[in-house]
């Protein structure tokens, strides 16, 4: 456990070299269709999720809420490692829920991009992006039930 805390603290750190314009910045065509999300739009979402996903250093599991008051929606995201983080931005990019957020890893502020992608039926994919890519995780999102 500390082992691979250490590891993607060093990733982590690694990529922080990437300037902070291009490392919270989806690609230009992706860009172009990431948009502010409804309350409406993020109905699926909302609720609580536990996040599998393996990257590079092994495992991880995190948890993410999100909820809307009116037609604000807002959220949070924790793991064992990182304790509960806002998030700052959410959006629409097709048919993804992209949520952004920041955490200090070792005194170091550290970008990231989740994103969760419905699939197959009854199945959603997930993603985390650390530091503009030096570090990406991906997996599932299941959803909790109530």
């Amino acid at each position: 456990m500390i082992r691979r805390a250490f590891c993607i603290g060093a990733v982590l750190v690694s990529g922080l070299s990437i300037p902070a314009a291009t490392a919270a910045r989806p690609p230009l065509a992706a860009a172009a269709q990431i948009k502010e999300v409804t309350a409406a739009e993020a109905a699926p979402f909302l609720g609580d999720w536990t996040l599998n996903l393996q990257g590079p250093n092994g495992p991880g599991t995190f948890a993410v809420s999100l909820k809307a008051e009116k037609e604000k929606v807002s959220g949070e995201i924790s793991s064992d490692q990182l304790p509960k983080n806002p998030i700052t931005s959410i959006s629409m990019a097709g048919k993804s829920l992209v949520l952004g957020y920041s955490f200090t890893w070792e005194g170091n502020a550290v970008e990231a991009v989740v994103t969760l992608t419905p699939a197959e039926e009854g199945k959603t994919t997930a993603q985390i992006d650390f530091a503009g890519g030096a570090y990406v995780m991906t997996g599932t999102a299941t959803k909790k039930e109530k």
